[in-house]
């Protein structure tokens, strides 16, 4: 075990410079740069800002010195609000992880429980139900699933606040975010389960008289959690990290809308350093999910 994380630890560094790489270079193929929209300011004082922000140096040293100063423990200082850009991420990130986590743990939740009962009831109207409102809900893209939901009950029935750093309400924006992944674990663990209860060990243990919740929970579900843990991982991740539509949309102060912004603003220090940021989480979250493997199966070798 400990080997095969010492090879994943190596193998998410290699993995993060490459992100890191492709990030710097296709962040300056853009035509344009952080101060080139900038209409009040004349050459002098942009050439005194490039020089500040090491812009005047050729791409290989500015990514060199960049990558070193992030070693060191500094992520840079954002070209458009001149604040370290590691204080923007302590800030906006909890609440991206809060809206996320929250959003993931309803969706693993209530997929399991859906997808089980559908798996249960096969053919009967429970299943027909359920199957389709996951059809429908895979069907309908987050971004406007938050925007029909802000428009009905913040603005027509005005049932939800609309959120603020004052008064925030993550109903809304948790509901956009957790619906596809939630029909997509349903779906996964009906199928997972169904798969799971036509085994022979599962035929073996009812052939014994052992009760049917311990068959289920047991001997079945266990195992039908694998094909769900492979994809709960990485989600969590992206819903995590990748949640900059529905954001903006509600115009959340979170990591993912300041992203954004970045992107829109040419903020280089707050794209790079967002982006590896994200990058890591991903890469943890891969490792955790193979972990998991482990513990819920323990007959996977992890090479």
């Amino acid at each position: 075990m400990s080997r095969y994380v010492v090879k994943r630890v190596l193998l998410a560094i290699v993995t993060v410079i490459i992100v890191s790489l492709i990030t710097f270079f296709a962040m300056n193929a853009i035509p344009g740069g952080p101060f080139s929209k900038e209409k009040a300011t004349s050459p002098v004082v942009q050439a005194v800002l490039e020089e500040r922000y090491n812009l005047d140096k050729p791409l290989g040293t500015q990514y060199i010195l960049y990558m070193n100063n992030i070693l060191h423990g500094d992520w840079g200082i954002s070209t458009k609000t001149g604040r370290e850009v590691g204080d923007t991420i302590s800030e906006s990130f909890p609440i991206s992880a809060k809206l996320g986590l929250s959003a993931a743990c309803i969706a693993v939740v209530a997929g399991l429980v859906l997808g089980s009962i559908a798996a249960l009831n096969r053919n009967k109207w429970p299943d027909r139900v359920i199957i389709f409102f996951t059809t429908l809900c895979t069907g309908v893209p987050s971004f406007v699933l938050a925007t029909l939901l802000l428009l009905v009950f913040c603005l027509e029935l005005q049932w939800v606040p609309a959120w603020s750093p004052t008064n925030p309400s993550y109903v809304l924006p948790v509901i956009a975010l957790c619906t596809y992944p939630m029909a997509y674990i349903t779906r996964l663990t009906k199928t997972s389960m169904l798969d799971a209860l036509g085994q022979d060990y599962v035929r073996t243990a009812r052939a014994k008289g052992v009760p049917q919740l311990k068959v289920i929970f047991k001997h079945a579900l266990r195992n039908a959690l694998i094909p769900v843990v492979t994809y709960v991982g990485p989600m969590i991740a992206g819903i995590v990290t990748g949640s900059m539509v529905v954001e903006s949309i509600f115009t959340i102060g979170g990591l993912g809308g300041k992203f954004v912004t970045s992107i829109q603003n040419q903020d280089y220090p707050m794209i790079m350093a967002t982006t590896i940021f994200l990058g890591v989480l991903m890469v943890v979250a891969n490792l955790i999910t193979d972990l998991v493997y482990k513990m819920i199966d323990p007959r996977i070798e992890l090479e």
